[in-house]
């Protein structure tokens, strides 16, 4: 990482959490799983400059640059031996590690997602146990209680959907581990201690540098996609900036320190920015900013259930020939077309969240940057890995 990056990154990372008052983190040994990916690497990144002692776990290496004091180790959450060695000395666990959350990975073979989102928060609840951690935090979804249903200002009350109500496994799987994780809240760890434990539900993240969404709608704009807006534009959805969810994930392993008497302990909190979006409206900024025309076309939501059908089905056929991008599946759809949106007010209200202005600027920068703006574009590039 050159000199310049580090600065720019702290910088940054220091703009977070300027304004959070925090005590629980100083000369602290603290996890974070999933460590590699988008939010793990800000969050860490967050961590250190409160003076925590930081290591990212994950299966690859972080895509971004990050402080070299943050130890990195690679290996797989399905490792419990690993993992035992990981949480030795460790306060605070931030358990991001998760599969199947997008495009081609929502097709993975269900015990293989099962194996990691439910399997590997098993070993980290274990291994915390064994370590004598006193703190986990857990990052679920917002998806525990959504499956295309309309939501309006929906909280913490609304019951999990039962598990064959989902129409993917990696929210089945997510839900799962979530109550796997509220379950091993209060337990005796060995050396008597108790485990405090809560849930994060975010909201879709964006941010610059974001890997799951972002560059693939980047994509379908190249390729002359992104053509029509889907459905009704009085359709509000979420989103939560990287940065609100890194302070959403700090708050909460402060909410479950002795000296705030352990509120957040057993508790779930949305974590999202302050008001839903239409999505296409949203995107506006990044659309024009990148050098296309706003979609005028709309074409209604039924007509794309169809397609995220065709698509999942396509995928299905051929993917043992060619293991392409889905353009859309069900689950993203609804995502998309659906009306659903939570409040915050839980989070503020005791962990004393408060989420701060953002929108795409930083994002069509990062684009614009890396060569992305309008140039000539081929449907046929649909089908390639």
């Amino acid at each position: 990482m050159t000199m310049s990056a580090n600065i720019r990154h702290r910088q940054r990372a220091g703009d977070v959490i300027r304004n959070l008052k925090v005590e629980s983190f100083r000369g602290h040994q603290v996890l974070v799983t999933g460590g590699a990916g988008f939010v793990g690497v800000h969050l860490g990144r967050a961590l250190h400059l409160l003076g925590s002692k930081v290591t990212l776990f994950d299966k690859a290496k972080p895509l971004e640059d990050y402080d070299p004091d943050i130890k990195v180790v690679q290996g797989d959450i399905r490792d419990r031996e690993l993992l035992d060695k990981l949480c030795e000395g460790v306060d605070c666990v931030f358990h991001i590690a998760s599969y199947g959350m997008s495009g081609r990975e929502m097709m993975k073979a269900s015990d293989f997602i099962e194996s990691i989102n439910v399997g590997g928060t098993e070993n980290i609840v274990e291994a915390c146990i064994k370590q004598n951690v006193p703190r986990l935090v857990y990052t679920s979804t917002h998806n525990v209680v959504f499956a295309g249903q309309d939501i309006e200002n929906g909280d913490e009350t609304l019951p999990l959907l039962p598990l064959s109500a989902h129409k993917d496994d990696y929210s089945r799987t997510k839900s799962m581990a979530e109550q796997l994780a509220m379950k091993s809240n209060g337990r005796e760890t060995k050396d008597g201690s108790i485990l405090n434990v809560c849930v994060i539900r975010p909201v879709a993240i964006y941010g610059a540098g974001e890997q799951r969404h972002f560059p693939r709608i980047v994509k379908n704009m190249e390729q002359g996609l992104l053509c029509m807006k889907i459905g009704s534009s009085h359709i509000k959805v979420p989103w939560v900036h990287v940065d609100n969810l890194v302070n959403g994930h700090i708050l909460a392993a402060e909410g479950l320190s002795s000296h705030k008497e352990h509120i957040a302990a057993g508790q779930v909190y949305f974590i999202a920015d302050k008001a839903p979006v239409n999505q296409f409206e949203f995107l506006r900024p990044l659309i024009t900013g990148l050098g296309y025309r706003y979609p005028s076309l709309i074409v209604p939501v039924w007509f794309m259930y169809i397609v995220a059908l065709l698509s999942e089905w396509l995928h299905t056929i051929l993917k043992p020939v060619i293991n392409f991008q889905p353009l859309m599946v069900r689950t993203e759809l609804f995502q998309v077309a659906v009306t659903h949106h939570f409040s915050i007010e839980k989070a503020k209200k005791q962990l004393g969240y408060e989420p701060v202005e953002r929108d795409l600027t930083d994002m069509v920068q990062y684009f614009l940057e890396r060569g992305h703006r309008k140039k000539s574009s081929s449907i046929g590039a649909f089908f390639l890995p």
